[in-house]
Parts: structure tokens; C-alpha cells; sequence
């Protein structure tokens, strides 16, 4: 009984090679029909790559490097610490009067 077993595995086992290699084989042939009908079609509409997704992305520029720091609005008396108001509040400001800690 081990031995049909083995056997039926042995055969499992080709015909998965045989099934990967033919899924390769139209995955291929499939995918260079797919681009010649793009071009073809691109070639047709007089497509550009942005007006299909594939340029550069349009939208914010991009932050400018020589950004000005901000000045700081709240002073933490005990340490001296302070922060502009902008993000996270730190922990000293959290849940209290933020006017107190005003500069």
C-alpha cells in the first residue's frame, strides 16, 4: 500500500511540474498579447503615460528644504522647554490650560 502511495505522489508530483510549466507557458503568451493590444491602442487614442496612471504623480509639490523653523508659543516654567503649538502637545501641556503656558 506505501508503494501506490509513493507512486501516486511521484505521479502528483510530475503532473504539477507539467501543470506549473504549461500555466508559465500561457501566463507568457498571454501577457505579450496583452502589451501589443496597449500599444495598439495607445497608438490609436494617442495616449500619454499620464493620462493612463503610469507618469510622474501630479499633485502637492514637494515640501522646500530650507523650511523656517517656527517660533516657539508655549513655555514649560519648570524646565524651560518649549514648543511652537504645532503636532503632538508635549506631556507638561497635556490636559491643562495651554494660555497659562503662553510666552
Amino acid at each position: 500500500m506505501k508503494a501506490d502511495k509513493k507512486l501516486d505522489l511521484a505521479a502528483l508530483l510530475e503532473q504539477r511540474a507539467a501543470l506549473d510549466k504549461e500555466i508559465e507557458t500561457q501566463r507568457t503568451v498571454a501577457r505579450h498579447d496583452a502589451v501589443t493590444e496597449c500599444r495598439k491602442l495607445i497608438a490609436l487614442y494617442d495616449l500619454k503615460a499620464n493620462e493612463v496612471g503610469l507618469g510622474p504623480k501630479v499633485g502637492r509639490p514637494a515640501r522646500s528644504a530650507n523650511r523656517q523653523p517656527v517660533a516657539p508659543r508655549y513655555r514649560d516654567p519648570e524646565s524651560g522647554t518649549t514648543w511652537s503649538g504645532r503636532g503632538k502637545p508635549p506631556k507638561w501641556i497635556v490636559g491643562k490650560d495651554r494660555e497659562a503656558f503662553a510666552i
